[in-house]
């Protein structure tokens, strides 16, 4: 989910989650519920055999805990705490990198008002009954073709609007890449995508445990807080977390589950608007 109002992700009142898909086969919304303890999926569209056959991979099944040992008691208190924790993998790339790019050196107030925008203006309405105003994330192409004021009106600068046009032109390749090292090595190619971004979509395409988000505003404070008592860096960060390697950003969810926090010393950073520029 991308903030309170994305368009792709709903939770109802029966307590049943929706989301949406741009899939191999075409646009898709899912429905998961647990009824006495089963988890029930329907879905509808074109796509609906794709996302129903994807739904334990999405759901965790898939994901592998060998190897992973913990090390630190305040992690082992959040495994404890958080046993059923799995990471799902989603398969699909775009759906995943342009949130990420939009992410980018801001807050996310102000990326996920960009994301709402853009999805109402070019997305497609949501197969099936969804719920009202949900969107199904654009095709490539459709990224390319998005004008500059348009951008503009979103809240999105000239760089990270270049970063995903650019990326469109290579959607085919990059949702084609097999595994997490592949996608790594071609979306680090990309003009305008780094460790951090490329980190932030494996996690989700690929449910990788390893993909430790190096360059986050917030991440390395928390776990040098949470493990030592005291802030630290990326590089630092880094050194903590290399008894765990293979499963860094396994250990990154469970020490963010910890709830522990440096003490806040001023005021947050505000969300800046770039249609007032």
């Amino acid at each position: 989910r991308r903030g309170g109002g994305d368009p792709a992700w709903r939770r109802t009142p029966d307590g049943a989650i929706w989301r949406t898909c741009r899939t191999p086969a075409g646009p898709a919304t899912l429905r998961v519920s647990v009824t006495g303890g089963r988890v029930r999926g329907q879905a509808w569209g074109p796509g609906a055999g794709w996302m129903l056959d994807g739904l334990p991979a999405l759901l965790g099944a898939e994901d592998d805990f060998s190897g992973f040992e913990v090390r630190h008691e305040i992690l082992r208190e959040a495994v404890r705490r958080h046993a059923g924790l799995r990471i799902g993998r989603t398969g699909r790339v775009m759906e995943a990198l342009v949130p990420a790019v939009l992410e980018q050196k801001v807050v996310g107030q102000e990326a996920w008002r960009a994301w709402r925008w853009l999805l109402h203006r070019y997305g497609e309405p949501a197969p099936g009954p969804a719920p009202e105003g949900m969107r199904v994330v654009p095709e490539p192409s459709a990224w390319r073709e998005i004008p500059v004021w348009h951008w503009h009106r979103s809240g999105a600068e000239t760089v990270r609007a270049r970063t995903i046009a650019t990326a469109a032109w290579h959607a085919a390749k990059l949702e084609a890449a097999a595994t997490s090292e592949e996608l790594d090595r071609l979306l680090r190619a990309l003009p305008g995508v780094g460790v951090w971004t490329s980190a932030e979509v494996r996690q989700r395409v690929f449910g990788d445990p390893d993909a430790i988000s190096v360059g986050d505003y917030h991440l390395a404070k928390i776990v040098g807080y949470a493990l030592t008592g005291e802030k630290t860096d990326d590089p630092g960060m880094l050194r903590l977390l290399e008894p765990y390697r293979g499963h860094r950003h396994r250990a990154g969810l469970f020490i963010t589950l910890t709830g522990r926090r440096l003490p806040a010393r001023g005021p947050r950073m505000a969300p800046r608007d770039y249609r007032a520029f």
